[in-house]
């Protein structure tokens, strides 16, 4: 999921460059939600692992 929030960040970057406003902003703000997305299924991880514990 990360991997697609770097490509849409990377789409409205180079948008941004060649003066396409619309396509930037639409991408930079896919871009943000999956960013967002990420961090909050990475912490919910961490959780989940920090309550069950380690198992061998």
């Amino acid at each position: 999921m990360l991997y697609w929030a770097v490509i849409f960040f990377v789409v409205a970057i180079i948008a941004g460059i060649f003066g396409f406003g619309g396509i930037a902003s639409a991408s930079a703000g896919v871009a943000q939600v999956l960013f967002f997305l990420f961090l909050i299924l990475f912490v919910v991880a961490m959780v989940a692992r920090a309550l069950r514990g380690r198992t061998p």
